[in-house]
Protein backbone atom coordinates (compact mmCIF):
# COMPACT_ATOMS: atom_id res chain seq x y z
CA UNK A 1 0.00 0.00 0.00
CA UNK A 2 1.78 3.40 -1.34
CA UNK A 3 2.16 5.95 1.92
CA UNK A 4 -0.02 8.87 1.80
CA UNK A 5 1.82 12.46 1.42
CA UNK A 6 -1.05 15.27 2.99
CA UNK A 7 1.47 18.29 2.35
CA UNK A 8 2.05 17.17 -1.16
CA UNK A 9 -1.54 16.63 -1.31
CA UNK A 10 -2.09 20.08 -0.22
CA UNK A 11 0.09 21.58 -2.52
CA UNK A 12 -1.32 19.93 -5.53
CA UNK A 13 -4.73 20.75 -4.56
CA UNK A 14 -3.64 24.26 -3.74
CA UNK A 15 -1.82 24.64 -7.28
CA UNK A 16 -4.97 23.35 -8.78
CA UNK A 17 -7.15 26.17 -7.09
CA UNK A 18 -4.82 28.99 -8.21
CA UNK A 19 -5.19 28.23 -11.63
CA UNK A 20 -8.53 29.84 -11.27
CA UNK A 21 -8.46 32.12 -8.75
CA UNK A 22 -7.18 35.55 -8.96
CA UNK A 23 -6.69 38.76 -6.87
CA UNK A 24 -7.00 42.11 -8.66
CA UNK A 25 -7.34 45.70 -6.93
CA UNK A 26 -11.02 45.40 -6.97
CA UNK A 27 -11.47 42.11 -5.35
CA UNK A 28 -8.02 40.90 -3.75
CA UNK A 29 -7.42 37.35 -3.19
CA UNK A 30 -7.62 36.47 1.24
CA UNK A 31 -5.22 33.28 1.39
CA UNK A 32 -5.02 30.95 4.48
CA UNK A 33 -2.16 29.24 5.62
CA UNK A 34 -2.68 26.79 8.82
CA UNK A 35 -0.08 25.02 10.79
CA UNK A 36 -0.50 23.18 13.78
CA UNK A 37 0.49 26.19 15.98
CA UNK A 38 -0.92 29.34 14.21
CA UNK A 39 -3.05 30.18 11.59
CA UNK A 40 -1.62 32.89 8.98
CA UNK A 41 -4.10 34.92 6.72
CA UNK A 42 -2.86 37.44 3.62
CA UNK A 43 -4.53 39.42 1.27
CA UNK A 44 -2.96 40.10 -1.89
CA UNK A 45 -2.83 42.03 -5.18
CA UNK A 46 -1.79 39.45 -7.54
CA UNK A 47 -1.53 41.84 -10.49
CA UNK A 48 0.76 44.21 -8.23
CA UNK A 49 2.24 41.57 -6.62
CA UNK A 50 1.30 43.31 -3.28
CA UNK A 51 0.25 42.05 0.62
CA UNK A 52 -2.09 44.78 0.74
CA UNK A 53 -3.35 43.43 5.00
CA UNK A 54 -2.11 40.40 6.92
CA UNK A 55 -3.09 39.10 10.24
CA UNK A 56 -2.22 35.65 12.25
CA UNK A 57 -2.72 34.35 15.39
CA UNK A 58 0.49 35.68 16.22
CA UNK A 59 -0.59 39.35 16.31
CA UNK A 60 -0.93 40.74 20.10
CA UNK A 61 -4.65 41.21 19.85
CA UNK A 62 -5.12 37.39 19.60
CA UNK A 63 -2.32 35.74 21.65
CA UNK A 64 -2.62 37.16 24.76
CA UNK A 65 -6.55 36.64 24.41
CA UNK A 66 -6.29 32.89 24.30
CA UNK A 67 -4.38 29.60 25.92
CA UNK A 68 -3.62 28.15 22.40
CA UNK A 69 -3.13 29.39 18.88
CA UNK A 70 -4.02 26.85 16.99
CA UNK A 71 -7.73 25.94 16.96
CA UNK A 72 -10.99 26.96 16.11
CA UNK A 73 -11.51 30.03 18.87
CA UNK A 74 -8.39 31.73 17.79
CA UNK A 75 -9.29 30.86 13.84
CA UNK A 76 -12.97 32.93 14.52
CA UNK A 77 -10.27 36.12 16.24
CA UNK A 78 -8.73 36.00 13.71
CA UNK A 79 -11.53 36.37 11.31
CA UNK A 80 -12.73 39.19 12.91
CA UNK A 81 -9.52 41.07 13.59
CA UNK A 82 -9.01 40.55 9.63
CA UNK A 83 -12.13 42.06 8.73
CA UNK A 84 -11.43 44.88 10.75
CA UNK A 85 -7.74 45.25 9.15
CA UNK A 86 -9.35 45.29 5.93
CA UNK A 87 -12.22 47.45 6.74
CA UNK A 88 -9.64 49.97 7.78
CA UNK A 89 -7.32 49.75 4.14
CA UNK A 90 -11.10 50.42 2.19
CA UNK A 91 -11.21 46.27 1.34
CA UNK A 92 -14.87 45.31 1.24
CA UNK A 93 -14.74 42.15 -1.65
CA UNK A 94 -12.51 39.60 -1.48
CA UNK A 95 -11.86 36.25 -3.38
CA UNK A 96 -11.41 33.42 -1.17
CA UNK A 97 -8.70 30.85 -1.37
CA UNK A 98 -8.27 27.95 1.14
CA UNK A 99 -4.91 27.42 0.28
CA UNK A 100 -5.68 23.74 -0.41
CA UNK A 101 -6.90 23.10 2.87
CA UNK A 102 -10.59 22.26 3.41
CA UNK A 103 -13.25 24.44 3.92
CA UNK A 104 -14.21 23.03 7.68
CA UNK A 105 -12.72 23.84 11.04
CA UNK A 106 -10.27 26.45 11.37
CA UNK A 107 -10.38 27.47 7.70
CA UNK A 108 -14.19 27.96 7.85
CA UNK A 109 -13.74 29.90 11.23
CA UNK A 110 -11.65 32.44 9.53
CA UNK A 111 -13.67 32.84 6.42
CA UNK A 112 -17.47 33.19 8.25
CA UNK A 113 -15.92 35.55 11.06
CA UNK A 114 -14.68 37.78 8.11
CA UNK A 115 -18.11 37.21 6.39
CA UNK A 116 -19.74 38.44 10.19
CA UNK A 117 -17.09 41.34 10.07
CA UNK A 118 -18.40 42.82 7.14
CA UNK A 119 -16.24 41.63 4.23
CA UNK A 120 -18.10 40.18 1.19
CA UNK A 121 -16.74 36.82 -0.53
Amino acid sequence: MAEVNKKLARLKRHRRIRKVIWGNNEKPRLCIFRSLKHIYAQVIDDERGRTLVSASTLDPEIKNKVKYTGNIKAAEMLGILLAQKMKDKGIKKVVFDRGGYLYHGKVKAVAENTRKGGIDF
